[in-house]
C-alpha cells in the first residue's frame, strides 16, 4: 500500500506545530497502525529526519496509552479497538490518512502526537481509596452477596482504560464518561459504599478543575469508547453526585 499521511509536528509544548505531508510505500494490510507507524519512522530516521513521537505501550488494548485521532476518529475508523489494534486493512491503497494528537486544553500536547493526560490521573487521586481492611484479617469474597447485575455493571465500568478518547469526541472536552466509570466501579459494590459520598464529590470537582468541559449529550463518547463504555454510567454519576450534594 502507498500512503499519504497528514502527521501534526510540534517540538514541544510552546511550539504552534503544524501538519506535514508525507509518501509512504510498502505498507501491509496486516499491520497494526502502530506497526505502520514504526515503518514510516524508521524510513524517515533513514533520510535523516526526525521520527515522529507518539505513546504506545502493551500494544495489547489494554494499557490506553495509543490515543491517535485518526481521520477525524479517536482511535481511527473502526469500532471497539485501540489505535494499536487498528489494522492498516481498513484503509485502501493511496488513500490520505491524517493524524493528530487528541485535542482538549486537559490534554496538552508534549510533542508531536503525544499529550500530556495526568489530569486523569488527579481525578483518580482525588477519588481516594477504599477503606476496606485486608491485612491479617482476609475476607473470602463470597461472604459478601453481590448480584450478578451490580456485578457485571461495575466490571464493564471497570474496563476502562483511560485512554481519553471519551474527551477526544466530545465537543466540549468533557471527561464525564471517564469519571463516571471510575465512580460506577465502585458506586455499584458494597465495599466502594463507605467512602460513596466522598468519592464522587472530590472527582467532579477535581474533573472540573482540571478544565474539562460538561457533557453535550451527543453519545460520541459511547460511539468512540474502545471498551463501549455505556452512557448509563454518566446518568449513575449524576445521581451519586446529587445524593452526596443533598448529603453534604
Amino acid at each position: 500500500m502507498k500512503l499519504t499521511l497528514k502527521i501534526w509536528r510540534q517540538k514541544n509544548a510552546q511550539d504552534k506545530g503544524a501538519m506535514v505531508d508525507y509518501q509512504i510505500d510498502g505498507i501491509e494490510p496486516d499491520m497494526s497502525f502502530l506497526e505502520m507507524l514504526d515503518v514510516f519512522n524508521e524510513d524517515l530516521m533513514s533520510k535523516g529526519g526526525e521520527p515522529v513521537a507518539f505513546d504506545h505501550d502493551c500494544r495489547e488494548g489494554i494499557c490506553g496509552m495509543c490515543s491517535l485521532y485518526i481521520n477525524g476518529e479517536a482511535h481511527g475508523p473502526d469500532r471497539g479497538v485501540t489505535t494499536c489494534q487498528l489494522h492498516m486493512r481498513m484503509f485502501k491503497d493511496g488513500d490520505t490518512i491524517t493524524i493528530e494528537p487528541f485535542r482538549a486544553a486537559a490534554f496538552p500536547v508534549v510533542k508531536d502526537l503525544v499529550v500530556n493526560r495526568s489530569a486523569f490521573d488527579r481525578i483518580q487521586h482525588a477519588g481516594g481509596f477504599i477503606s476496606v481492611n485486608t491485612s491479617g484479617n482476609t475476607i473470602d469474597a463470597n461472604s459478601i452477596p453481590i448480584t450478578k447485575k451490580d456485578a457485571d455493571e461495575a466490571f464493564d465500568a471497570a474496563t476502562c482504560i483511560g485512554c481519553g478518547a471519551c474527551v477526544a469526541s466530545c465537543k466540549n472536552s468533557s471527561a464525564m464518561l471517564f469519571v463516571a466509570a471510575k465512580v460506577s466501579q465502585y458506586a455499584l459494590l458494597p465495599q466502594g459504599r463507605i467512602e460513596a459520598t466522598d468519592r464522587v464529590l472530590n472527582m467532579v470537582h477535581q474533573m472540573d478543575a482540571e478544565g474539562f468541559g460538561n457533557c453535550s449529550n451527543t453519545g460520541a463518547c459511547e460511539v468512540e469508547c474502545p471498551k463501549g463504555i455505556s452512557l448509563e454510567n454518566i446518568a449513575r454519576m449524576n445521581r451519586e453526585y446529587l445524593s452526596a450534594s443533598a448529603q453534604g
